[in-house]
């Protein structure tokens, strides 16, 4: 539908999304509420790492007691009893041990939590995607949406699988270090600190600027999987106007923005394990140096564990714990840059998850009926019949679109009051025959609610009618169509369909009445057979075979290598246009709906094929209420109402031979005075 990119803006329009600077508040606990769902494995995890933690500190705290209490005793001894070191060494093994049980347990486990985590995510994602508005998608990159399943989804299983595990597992040891240094040496302890306050202001500032470039990475790269998209689906527009030097100039810039991004994230990220490491190290010579004099010196030292001199199995020990307190820290600084990359892309996702869903409101439902031999009495089934009704809530008399009528103008409620008699109805007022009685009453839309699109329309199809919209591009013949189905509603006004107005019946409901045949083709990856099923999920497969018979598809079908059964690809790549235009309109067929809409559905077919999809159209469109677009004015002269539309307004309604009477606009495009634009 080329004429819809007219009538509204596709980027920055209503409903489009404001870059981020920063992760949304409450990102962090909205991820942790769903791999809270895997409580008990977070649970095993957590205690994992609480023991890994222990045993590191444990081993290196128990250097202390194996030099001081077992390695300078032996010294000099002529005879050493080597089995208290033997079994201080096997209980050393022993934690170690433990440690490397536990970190292979809780990454093992965390695999798990991990893919559940993301799978639920995409799930919920994707559900919720069906729920939005054609507007969302109107107004928003398709590959801008695609890279929410694949790049911000990426960063936030890294986030589940590394960085939190990594953070916590990091502040645990470094905590159990800290502890660890406080039972031996206090003064000690307390110089680490200090020399840690330093530390952290420098990385304070690391972080926090690669943080931003981090945010920044993951837009960027929404922007350039979003222009590759579009590029890939219009690589034969930009060869046939040689466009390819000025696509790539676009790219060229689009990818320089993401490169600038990201080397500034990544260069300020990967900056920080170094700074942290070589600091570090200058801790542990000066640790060295302060805490050797205060051995040599006989400085007294005093911890938790007491008061006395500082011993050589201390010092070491410290020296060793230091490691494992500053080491901790800067993989929590490095891990730091990758959750607030993994936050920016869950901002995304949940920035999708947060859009308002496709608003219903509507209680009236489609059901089938069995007519009775007056043909006006109705009794649902729960089968099909080939005839449908549609069926109020309990309580409802069928009175509300009057009442709305009545609330807007005297023209509208006379209208509505018009439908209502024409409508075939049950003595309880809860079932109406579908007939496809459908009326606009003072319809008044525009996609920007501040530049009208429509203008005060009013107009109406009786049963069974073939109603033909013409005009030039940007008329609003396609806007006529999106709001039958409700893509979107009217902003004043009301539309009647067979005397209910439509805001009061259930959309699926709606749409499973109303079958749509669009200029442009959509096939999905599957054989010729699951594509024209797509209109019916049950239809078996004589019932597809069928439709295809009858919208003249079967013949080149079964000329095809595999028949029915043939695979498409690629949106079938293979097939003509033509014969793509005949898929859908079979698919169409075997949804079998009470009313239809023809979309510019032979614009793509040439005049001779044109003969054949028009024949077994005509046979689809036979007794149902039909709505044709139509640039091709030959394909509209056997309607019975063609209305003519102008910048949003009906400047002509009649049949073919009353409008060339009429020697009017219509006669003015149909001689070829006037061309459609």
């Amino acid at each position: 539908m080329t004429e819809k990119t007219n009538e509204h803006t596709v980027q920055g329009g209503p409903g489009a999304e404001p870059p981020m600077s920063q992760a949304a508040p409450g990102t962090t606990k909205r991820i942790f509420g769903y791999i809270l769902q895997y409580r008990w494995r977070v649970v095993i995890v957590v205690l994992c790492i609480l023991i890994g933690a222990a045993a590191q500190a444990g081993s290196a705290l128990f250097l202390q007691s194996l030099v001081d209490g077992y390695i300078l005793p032996l010294v000099g001894q002529r005879n050493p009893d080597w089995g208290p070191l033997t079994r201080a060494l096997t209980l050393m093994g022993c934690l170690y041990a433990a440690g490397i049980f536990t970190a292979w347990l809780w990454q093992w486990l965390i695999i798990t939590v991990e893919q559940g985590t993301l799978k639920q995510i995409r799930d919920d994602m994707f559900a919720h995607q069906q729920t939005l508005p054609i507007r969302y998608f109107d107004t928003n990159e398709h590959g801008d949406i695609m890279s929410r399943y694949t790049n911000d989804t990426d960063t936030l299983r890294q986030a589940i699988s590394q960085s939190f595990p990594q953070m916590f597992s990091s502040i645990i040891s470094a905590l159990a270090a800290v502890a660890s240094m406080l039972w031996l040496s206090v003064p000690l302890t307390v110089f680490v600190l200090a020399f840690t306050a330093l530390l952290f202001v420098v990385v304070r500032k690391v972080v926090s600027r690669s943080g931003r470039y981090f945010v920044r990475q993951q837009i960027e790269m929404g922007d350039v999987n979003a222009f590759v998209e579009e590029s890939v689906n219009g690589q034969k527009v930009i060869k046939v106007f040689n466009h390819e030097q000025a696509t790539q100039r676009t790219f060229d810039e689009k990818n320089e923005r993401l490169f600038e991004a990201s080397a500034e994230a990544n260069t300020w990220g990967n900056v920080t394990m170094p700074v942290v490491g070589n600091m570090g190290y200058m801790l542990y010579i000066l640790l060295a140096i302060v805490g050797g004099a205060m051995a040599l010196c006989g400085v007294g030292n005093f911890g938790l564990s007491g008061f006395g001199t500082l011993t050589l199995g201390s010092l070491i020990s410290l020296l060793t714990l230091s490691r494992s307190f500053i080491n901790p820290l800067g993989q929590v600084s490095m891990q730091f840059n990758m959750v607030m990359m993994a936050l920016a892309g869950a901002s995304r996702i949940f920035q999708l998850m947060d859009e308002k869903p496709e608003d219903d409101g509507g209680s009236v439902t489609l059901v089938n009926v069995e007519l009775g031999d007056d043909g006006r009495t109705m009794t649902e089934v729960d089968h099909e019949t080939g005839h449908w009704a549609w069926k109020r809530e309990e309580g409802d008399d069928g009175t509300r679109s009057l009442k709305a009528a009545n609330a807007l103008s005297p023209r509208a409620a006379d209208v509505a009051r018009k439908a209502r008699e024409r409508a075939i109805t049950s003595p309880d007022g809860r079932l109406t025959l579908l007939q496809g009685d459908v009326r606009f009453v003072d319809v008044t839309f525009g996609y920007n609610p501040g530049k009208p699109v429509l203008h005060d329309i009013t107009w109406y199809a009786e049963p069974g009618q073939k109603i033909a919209l013409v005009g030039a591009t940007g008329a609003g013949k396609t806007t006529v169509t999106n709001l039958i189905n409700r893509f979107y509603d009217v902003q004043e006004g009301m539309i009647l369909y067979d005397g209910i107005s439509v805001r009061g019946i259930r959309k699926p409901d709606l749409r499973r009445s109303l079958g749509v045949v669009l200029q442009d083709v959509n096939l999905f990856t599957g054989t010729v057979m699951d594509n024209i099923r797509y209109g019916r999920l049950d239809a078996t497969d004589e019932e597809c075979i069928a439709a295809a018979k009858l919208t003249n598809a079967d013949g080149f079908i079964r000329m095809l290598p595999n028949g029915y059964r043939t695979v498409l690809e690629g949106d079938g790549s293979g097939l003509s246009q033509g014969q793509r235009q005949l898929i859908s309109i079979a698919r169409a067929a075997v949804a079998d709906p009470p009313a239809m809409i023809l979309d510019e559905a032979t614009s793509s077919i040439d005049t001779r094929t044109e003969e054949v999809v028009q024949a077994g159209m005509d046979n689809l469109m036979r007794g149902r209420t039909v709505f044709v677009i139509a640039h091709r004015l030959s394909t509209v002269r056997n309607s019975d109402v063609i209305m003519v539309l102008d910048h949003g307004r009906i400047i002509e309604r009649g049949s073919h031979d009353e409008l060339i009477a009429l020697k009017g606009e219509y006669y003015q495009l149909y001689t070829g005075a006037v061309e459609l634009e």
